[in-house]
């Protein structure tokens, strides 16, 4: 478990840094926007890992990608208020601005960056056979 809060972290915290300092540092603006997308679907993917210790292997990629794929559909979702929010940080950092499929594709890569990571930071002992 402190493994997969661990990975949790620094991947947010490299998704945070990518969005603050990629273009500083003269990264492509493709690299910046999908690649702070895919380290989002690779946090989501823990946040999951990590709430539901128990579910199966195949389980949880399945339901970090549909929350994912959730949160993204919600960006077609207009209110004042809901606008509102999504002009703060945190409204931009959760839920975005602007509806992607582009963002699904980055979100599915992050997943399985994360079930990659998962794969080799858990011991053998405690990974679960499915």
């Amino acid at each position: 478990m402190i493994v997969r809060v661990l990975l949790c972290l620094s991947v947010t915290i490299a998704g945070l840094a990518l969005r603050r300092f990629g273009f500083g540092v003269g990264l492509p603006a493709f690299v910046v926007k999908y690649g702070g997308s895919l380290l989002w679907g690779t946090m989501v993917f823990f946040l999951v890992a990590i709430a539901a210790p128990g579910w199966a292997r195949r389980t949880v990629p399945l339901i970090a990608l549909a929350i994912a794929v959730g949160v993204e559909l919600f960006r077609l979702v207009h209110t004042p208020w809901l606008d509102a929010f999504r002009l703060t940080t945190a409204g931009a950092l959760l839920l975005g601005r602007i509806f992607s499929a582009w963002n699904i594709v980055a979100y599915a890569a992050g997943i399985l960056l994360g079930v990659a990571l998962d794969r080799c930071a858990m011991p053998i002992k405690l990974r679960r056979a499915d």
